[in-house]
């Protein structure tokens, strides 16, 4: 390859992939959500109306507690980013979606995902991909995945749609006979 050809195709890697992504992997965004009007007022806790920012780094605490005494404390605090309007869901490409976790980028709650139990799903997902691996939980069974999420996040929904009510279920049962402490041990496996 001759140097003007190496040129171009660093310019393809390092800028124009990066802006085509921003543009067009919407989730990206939690990278630097300042750049889409969002405030961090903690560099871990991000809102989009600064007057929630109290209730946002309350549920942000209670989630990261909760999740360290169900299953493990959180390698590192991560970044959560709270919506409470549609357009600001759009922003991060939410969707149908309430939240949704990118990898150990970050994590966006919707605005109807205000609650306890939702944050705590995401962030036991934040832990599942510290725990195992970001790309090996891709190939992780979803019971596993989604299972460990909404049966350990106390999740008050009685039956949830399916395929999430099997995978809770399926989860409960494995869980119930390894315990805690073989989790990611025996996850990992999986």
């Amino acid at each position: 390859m001759t140097w003007p050809s190496l040129k171009r195709l660093g310019v393809l890697i390092f800028v124009i992939a990066p802006l085509c992504a921003w543009f067009l992997v919407k989730p990206v965004r939690v990278i630097a959500p300042r750049l889409v009007g969002i405030t961090c007022p903690m560099e871990n806790v991000c809102v989009d109306d600064i007057s929630k920012y109290g209730e946002a780094a309350a549920l942000y605490a209670e989630g990261s507690a909760f999740v360290a005494s169900v299953l493990s404390p959180l390698r590192a605090p991560p970044k959560v980013i709270f919506c409470s309007t549609v357009a600001c869901a759009e922003n991060f490409g939410l969707g149908a979606r309430s939240a949704v976790t990118v990898a150990r980028f970050g994590t966006v709650i919707g605005p109807k995902a205000w609650k306890p139990y939702y944050v705590r799903h995401e962030m036991i997902h934040v832990l599942q991909g510290e725990q195992v691996g970001v790309i090996p939980l891709l190939f992780k069974p979803s019971w596993f995945v989604e299972g460990m999420a909404y049966a350990l996040s106390d999740d008050p929904r009685t039956t949830l749609a399916e395929p999430f009510e099997t995978d809770r279920s399926m989860f409960r049962k494995w869980f119930q006979t390894i315990g805690k402490n073989s989790v990611w041990s025996l996850g990992k496996d999986l």
